[in-house]
């Protein structure tokens, strides 16, 4: 089946006309884009758009071999344009499937918010699924006996959870190729756009490429092991959370604890946990070790910082005389543990650490001993993983 992307945009395109922003000022070339519309075998239509013989033709194809236009996204505008010689575009009712005489099968998906999903199989058993923007399936499809898509294509960014649920259903397996469509502005255009999707196992392509469905490509390598350094406030916590969000099930290790008599400590921990999917499961330990051994779904481990904070505590590491009469060795041994365990482990972590060593010298022995092995921590870390941001004013730039 040959997929020809008319447009790979948000409903009013990238750049929006009229919006003075840095995403919009820079969405230019081949980071400029139409409103999603999908040609398949060049019969089938999935969105109409405006522009799209213009969009065809610039895409070397032509429309006039286009027997039926299937709308997904609600149009609360004016009245569709249709070009002469299209057929009336029709929205079909939600699990109802239609087979068509080019052999297509589509089939209506519902949705969790207005609009229709299209699952498209071709004539060859080719299977692509198609989701408007800001749309996921209607429930997580958990259980089900669910083939995997060739291909599918969905507004990556903006709803990365839909991706999750596709991934929890299996309809999203390992060799899908996941395409993000949709692109609006908040996420600048080129490499920080690419390196997002890229982080969650999918990718963008031009307005304009075809492609065929069901043939292989190469998805994303997802590192396996990631850490996030960053200052306070740098967006380090953001970014990691970023990551996993088109995983399913993943587990939220919170390093931090409870502080009851901190109001101002609790409500820091409450916008941590108000920001993460519903779906995510929180455990509160510092018990790294286990969790690392277990098979099972991502980690997201926030943050090494406090983890070391708290294992200085239990060896004494704050006492001088202590610190050379074994709490030295002591903590070189937990943390010696813990690489291991991270070089060992099956599953799929995202770590958070702080980035201390350009601040100010601490004025204390404890706290110079406390920032110089942070640093040692995160570098014995970085070098079992196999990628490493860094974050700077919300801009992550990779280190490795």
């Amino acid at each position: 089946m040959e997929l020809t992307l008319l447009g790979t945009g948000a409903p009013a395109g990238l750049p929006r006309p009229g919006c003075p922003c840095a995403d919009c000022a820079t969405a230019a070339g081949d980071e400029a884009r139409a409103a999603t519309a999908l040609l398949l075998d060049g019969t089938l239509l999935l969105d109409l758009t405006p522009g799209p013989a213009f969009a065809a033709a610039r895409a070397g194809h032509t429309l006039s071999g286009v027997r039926q236009v299937f709308l997904s996204h609600p149009h609360d505008g004016p009245a569709l344009e249709v070009p002469a010689g299209l057929p009336q575009p029709v929205r079909v009712p939600d699990r109802q499937e239609l087979a068509l005489i080019s052999g297509h099968r589509v089939r209506a998906l519902a949705l969790d918010s207005p609009g229709t999903g299209y699952a498209v199989t071709a004539p060859g058993g080719e299977r692509l699924l198609y989701l408007p923007p800001g749309a996921a399936p209607a429930g997580t499809g958990e259980g089900e006996d669910t083939p995997s898509y060739d291909m599918v294509l969905l507004d990556v960014l903006g709803r990365p959870d839909a991706l999750a649920r596709l991934r929890a259903s299996g309809a999203v397996g390992p060799t899908t190729d996941v395409l993000a469509v949709h692109l609006d502005h908040g996420v600048p255009p080129g490499r920080e756009l690419h390196r997002r999707l890229a982080a969650a196992g999918a990718r963008a392509v031009p307005d304009g490429t075809s492609l065929e469905v069901g043939a292989y490509h190469a998805v994303p390598d997802i590192p396996r092991r990631t850490l996030v350094l960053g200052g306070a406030r740098s967006g380090k916590s953001v970014e990691a959370e970023r990551r996993l969000a088109a995983f399913p099930g993943v587990v939220y290790v919170a390093t931090s604890g409870t502080r009851d008599d901190d109001a101002e400590w609790g409500a820091r921990v409450a916008a941590h946990r108000e920001r993460r999917p519903a779906s995510w499961r929180t455990e509160e330990t510092c018990a790294l070790e286990p969790l690392l051994a277990e098979d099972g779904p991502p980690l997201l481990i926030d943050c090494l910082s406090l983890w070391l904070s708290h294992t200085m505590d239990d060896v004494r590491a704050w006492d001088d005389s202590l610190w050379d009469n074994g709490g030295s060795r002591a903590l070189a041994e937990r943390v010696a543990s813990l690489i291991a365990a991270v070089r060992a482990t099956p599953r799929r972590i995202v770590a958070v650490s702080n980035e201390v060593g350009s601040g100010i010298v601490p004025a204390t022995p404890s706290g110079r001993r406390y920032r110089d092995e942070l640093g040692r921590l995160n570098a014995a870390f970085a070098a079992e993983c196999e990628h490493v941001l860094l974050t700077v004013a919300g801009l992550p730039q990779p280190l490795k």
